[in-house]
């Protein structure tokens, strides 16, 4: 019985990081109460408490399966292509296209993150796996093993397809924000196989 239950409470701990993963992306951090993802999952708000200690150690856990999420996507994306420049293609057409703009649940966790992540009280083990997420996506655009820190050419084109989805998101429902998605893009229309393969 004991076995169980261990098992089960694993289960509920899972259910809740995978909760927080997509509520902190859609509606961030200070606005997602506990009660909100206990709801969710079907689970008491005191039962919480049995899995951590704060709500600052769920954000760190919910990061981290964000780009765990992220990471299961851009490994898709390998399968289905014969090399990762066909892939990476496929990737920015999506990361850049107005379907992922409007998905913030399960959109990329660099941007969807990001503002939770600037906050000054926000916690060490949260950047830091925040910058390992960021640094393993800039990895995957250079085509570099996982060994291999990121180039700064890697890095320079995460942090454009990043800034213009924050920029983009920021101003959606305007006709700049189309337009901020087409010029980075490089005015190439999107794939049409976008279906299923998503950066989570």
């Amino acid at each position: 019985m004991g076995r169980v239950s261990r098992e089960k409470a694993l289960e509920h701990r899972s259910q809740i990081v995978d909760a927080a993963a997509r509520q902190f992306r859609e509606r961030g951090f200070d606005r997602v109460s506990i009660a909100d993802l206990m709801k969710e999952v079907h689970l008491t708000h005191g039962g919480f408490y049995k899995q951590f200690a704060s709500k600052d150690v769920l954000l760190a856990e919910a990061t981290q399966r964000a780009f765990e999420d992220l990471t299961v996507s851009l490994r898709a994306y390998d399968r289905e292509h014969d090399n990762r420049a066909a892939a990476k293609s496929e990737l920015i057409d999506y990361y850049l296209s107005p379907e992922h703009r409007d998905d913030l649940a399960q959109g990329c966790p660099s941007t969807g993150l990001s503002a939770d992540l600037m906050r000054s009280e926000t916690s060490p083990d949260a950047r830091l796996r925040y910058a390992e997420g960021v640094e393993d996506f800039a990895r995957w655009l250079g085509d570099h093993d996982e060994e291999t820190p990121a180039s700064d050419e890697a890095i320079r084109e995460a942090s454009l397809l990043v800034g213009a989805l924050v920029l983009a998101r920021a101003s959606a429902g305007t006709p700049l924000s189309d337009r901020i998605l087409a010029a980075v893009r490089g005015g190439h229309a999107p794939s049409e196989s976008h279906a299923g393969t998503g950066a989570s």
